[in-house]
């Protein structure tokens, strides 16, 4: 073993892992695929979305929160896991409002690619079609709160350049949602809406005068849904 750096198992597949990585950073430095929303690689972990939960000496953990550790024997792709991550994946559908063929990010969006990998058609679960409106009021930037899946990637990735916060949570429980700090320049330039824009995982933060610019068939994940065999 090199010096700084463990040996675990994944799946049955003994990986090296540098001391202090996550299991999905080791995973993603292996070739192996742990699906992700809330996870940003410039970002600190959040743990927010459990869809890269993983099970460890028997208990599910968050993958993008736990350490590596010497010896250690994770399970990614399982019957059981590939249920529970469907099951998060369809409860984030039904508790906002998904319109993929009309949104702006179709073809772009995390959300949309992870369904598609695990072949989710209709959600178990009852649609409860929330009433949010709109936020464009921005100059650049639309809010499209029915879209919001509290990530938590715009709070910790989009900063005013003081290195202040822009965007934050309000309100509390199902009523939670995002806002931002409309009197810092900063958040309302062209710029924080476009950096906004790509770090969202799905349609809920669009720049403005840019929707639907790359056309259907040449979007991300149009060719190859997120985490399919090259």
């Amino acid at each position: 073993m090199e010096q700084g750096h463990v040996n675990l198992t994944i799946d049955g597949k003994e990986i090296l892992a540098k001391d202090g990585q996550t299991i999905v950073q080791a995973a993603r430095d292996n070739g192996i695929f742990v699906p992700t929303l809330c996870d940003f690689r410039s970002l600190n972990p959040a743990g927010t979305c459990r869809i890269c939960t993983v099970k460890v000496a028997g208990r599910f953990v968050p993958s993008c929160t736990t350490p590596v550790s010497y010896g250690m024997v994770v399970e990614n792709e399982t019957a059981e896991l590939t249920d529970l991550r469907r099951a998060l994946i369809e409860m984030l559908f039904v508790e906002g409002n998904h319109m993929c063929p009309s949104c702006e990010k179709s073809g772009n969006c995390e959300l949309q690619a992870l369904a598609h990998r695990y072949r989710i058609v209709v959600p178990r679960f009852p649609f409860l079609f929330p009433v949010q409106k709109v936020e464009a009021r921005l100059q650049h930037l639309f809010i499209e709160h029915k879209r919001c899946i509290q990530c938590l990637r715009c709070v910790r990735g989009v900063k005013a350049k003081d290195g202040h916060d822009i965007f934050g949570f309000i309100r509390r429980g199902s009523d939670v949602r995002i806002a931002l700090d409309v009197n810092d320049p900063d958040a309302v330039s062209e710029e924080t809406a476009k950096k906004a824009m790509e770090i969202c995982p799905v349609g809920a933060l669009i720049q403005k005068r840019v929707g639907f610019k790359v056309p259907i068939g040449q979007r991300k994940f149009d060719r190859k849904p997120e985490g399919s065999p090259s």
